[in-house]
């Protein structure tokens, strides 16, 4: 069973302005899926903040952020990520994009980042609920192969 933690990053949701629904929906996605055990946590808008949440997460095969990736001057979630990384992972983030601008011409728009900080993949993923769900749902073929090739398995 994959452990994966999804990071939901909003100032408003960490405020509790209002309820984090993208987090829940790429939980139940990825259960429902695989049958990955799923941890959220909330966090602001803040690099500190949330470079702290993905490195508490160091033990998880999967860190997916959701939310951060657009073009608003607080949108720190792609760089907070890549400074954390070890290396690159463009491909997982060309393909989502790819797969959701099928979807919507502003997926052009997101910024998302994917990297690999030691052991644990890390995935952004943009903050609306239908963005979330889709991106969680694209993942979902990938996820175990992706675990077991950082592990060392065989292709």
């Amino acid at each position: 069973m994959l452990a994966i933690a999804v990071i939901t990053v909003s100032d408003r949701a960490h405020k509790k302005e209002y309820e984090d629904l993208s987090g829940p929906v790429i939980r139940d996605i990825l259960f429902a899926g695989i049958g990955a055990e799923v941890t959220i946590t909330v966090v602001p808008d803040e690099k500190e903040v949330l470079q702290k949440a993905i490195r508490a997460n160091a033990d998880k095969d999967y860190v997916i952020t959701t939310g951060g990736t657009g073009l608003s001057p607080r949108d720190i979630t792609p760089e907070a990520t890549k400074e954390l990384c070890d290396r690159d992972v463009p491909g997982i983030s060309e393909w989502l994009r790819a797969e959701s601008i099928k979807e919507t011409p502003h997926a052009v728009l997101s910024r998302g980042y994917c990297g690999l900080m030691g052991k644990t993949i890390v995935i952004n993923l943009p903050g609306s609920v239908k963005a979330a769900a889709f991106g969680a749902k694209t993942l979902v073929p990938i996820l175990e192969h992706g675990a077991e090739m950082v592990r060392g398995g065989k292709h």
